[in-house]
């Protein structure tokens, strides 16, 4: 198998081919969903936050902690400081992410009433809340679809050949152009999952991926099947 040439590629052909991937994908992670746990909108905010620099599941074995101690705005506006460093001390950088709860608990206590807003634009506004993060919360805690450009987003993007651009702002907006607004949600969490699992970033497993056949990155991994399949993980990183 060659990679695909898409030099001279249509808009019309890139939608189609950037569906047929998506399309392909569902079919191949048809439990795709985001690997955090929370059960709200707060949990769901608050857990995204943490899970900068760390791994979800780090986060998600802290959660039943801090929730425990913390389960709204109000409660970890008025934490004592230490004792919050102590949960989220095993994910790093725990003073830094210890200001950032402070904070954003005490702005959702101020400005929301204690709710999290469900408006991509009141969500940036929040300390430590970025696009990413707010798009996250829009699609998962209130079913509004939102386009997620983390760092295996991104690289598949581009190595699709969707777009060429490294901001993750016009990775977003172009990457978005090309489906409905319906399944962006739904196609942040196949393109993290592939990442995650077979489009790794030093050594994808191109003998073994499902959309070989539309990557114009073909090749960029081992491309026989038997040593591919060695590289595929069955669930996330840990």
């Amino acid at each position: 198998m060659r990679p695909i040439d898409i030099t001279e590629e249509t808009s019309t052909q890139l939608v189609r081919r950037a569906r047929k991937v998506d399309r392909v994908l569902a079919e191949t992670y048809p439990d795709a969903k985001a690997e955090l746990d929370f059960d709200n909108p707060f949990e769901c905010l608050v857990v995204t936050v943490l899970s900068a620099q760390t791994t979800d599941k780090r986060v998600n074995a802290v959660r039943p902690t801090l929730f425990a101690a913390y389960p709204d705005p109000a409660s970890m506006a008025a934490a004592d400081r230490a004792h919050l460093e102590q949960i989220v001390g095993p994910l790093g950088f725990f003073r830094a992410k210890t200001e950032s709860l402070l904070k954003l608990s005490a702005a959702l206590v101020e400005r929301y009433d204690g709710q999290v807003p469900a408006r991509l634009d009141d969500l940036v506004t929040l300390p430590g809340v970025g696009r990413k993060t707010a798009n996250v919360v829009l699609g998962n805690a209130f079913d509004i679809p939102g386009i997620t450009v983390d760092t295996h987003f991104g690289r598949l993007a581009r190595r699709l050949g969707w777009t060429q651009e490294t901001d993750p702002v016009k990775v977003e907006h172009a990457v978005g152009a090309l489906f409905p607004k319906r399944d962006w949600t739904m196609l942040s969490h196949h393109l993290i999952w592939h990442g995650r699992r077979r489009c790794h970033a030093k050594k994808p497993a191109c003998g073994a991926c499902p959309v070989a056949r539309w990557c114009p990155s073909y090749g960029t991994g081992p491309t026989d099947p038997v040593e591919a399949e060695k590289l595929v993980r069955t669930e996330g990183p840990n």
